[in-house]
């Protein structure tokens, strides 16, 4: 993998005029994103990972594939406290390197936009967790939440449950660059599909939902065949070791959180980003393609 990237032409002047001072950037919107998993045949690159291709439509990363999540809402951090179980805000926080109220609503996102874009819910009692979403009730509250008919708060309280934020685990952050016309500061985590429950195709944001392995969706993106944005794609390289889905989260939990965003180099016309990124991605390439193959992905 070479984890910088060309830009097209049409984006090389417009970062270009950024660096010479000559625009503003626009205010990143605070997001969240679940990286959810399954395991897979148990060796490195095995593990599964859902993916879901945006429309080519969409204003931000049409055609990509990428993982479920969106933008906080307002409400998001509205929360009460008798419906949050696992680590408080405060030690999310000081994980997350942000404020406790930042965390509140970034791990409410994290779980309202999963249920949203793929139907899987990380809540329950603080002894279980939701083993079946597929009813029509079910689908309903998801619609009604989807367009904000519905709070979190609301949802959770009418059905009994609480917030299992201890089925997260958050693995770093992404920053879009500051010539993107729409940028998000976003927080990726980790979470295994619950027991019980299956993905849905239903996100009104995607054409096309499907479980691959990582090593399969990196050849995918390798050979043109998958369109995956530079965070995505670093993502995957940081999960490749992992043998399980329990193993994941466990390497999410010890590496040191790090908020990173791309420059550009105005040389080169790329983006480029941290060296530890580009070594991993490097690495990662070697596994996935052979000894010797350093072609990006």
């Amino acid at each position: 993998m070479d984890p910088t990237l060309v830009l097209p032409a049409h984006l090389i002047e417009q970062a270009a005029e950024f660096a010479q001072g000559l625009r503003e950037p626009a205010a990143p919107r605070s997001a969240s994103t679940v990286v959810l998993l399954r395991d897979g045949d148990g060796s490195p690159g095995g593990l599964e990972v859902y993916l879901l291709r945006r429309h080519v439509g969409m204003e931000f990363a049409a055609g990509m594939s990428v993982f479920p999540g969106g933008g906080v809402d307002a409400r998001d951090s509205e929360l009460e406290p008798s419906l949050w179980a696992g680590p408080s805000p405060e030690e999310w926080a000081q994980r997350m390197d942000c404020t406790p109220d930042e965390a509140k609503a970034l791990v409410c996102a994290a779980v309202r936009e999963t249920f949203e874009e793929s139907g899987v819910l990380l809540a329950g009692t603080a002894d279980a967790v939701v083993a079946d979403t597929t009813g029509d009730d079910w689908e309903a509250d998801r619609v009604a939440l989807e367009g904000r008919e519905l709070s979190l708060t609301d949802f959770l309280t009418r059905r009994g449950l609480v917030l299992r934020t201890d089925l997260l685990s958050v693995l770093g952050g992404w920053l879009t660059p500051n010539f993107e016309p729409k940028r998000y500061l976003t927080w990726f985590f980790v979470a295994t599909l619950p027991e019980g429950q299956i993905t849905r195709d239903v996100s009104t944001e995607s054409d096309k939902v499907e479980w691959l392995a990582v090593r399969e969706a990196l050849k995918l993106a390798d050979a043109g065949k998958m369109l995956l944005l530079p965070p995505t794609y670093a993502t995957l390289c940081e999960i490749y070791d992992a043998t399980s889905s329990q193993e994941a989260l466990e390497h999410s939990a010890a590496l040191p959180f790090e908020m990173i965003e791309p420059t550009f180099d105005v040389a080169s016309g790329r983006l480029e980003s941290r060296p530890r990124i580009v070594e991993l991605g490097i690495r990662v390439g070697k596994l996935v393609h052979g000894v010797g193959n350093e072609q990006r992905a």
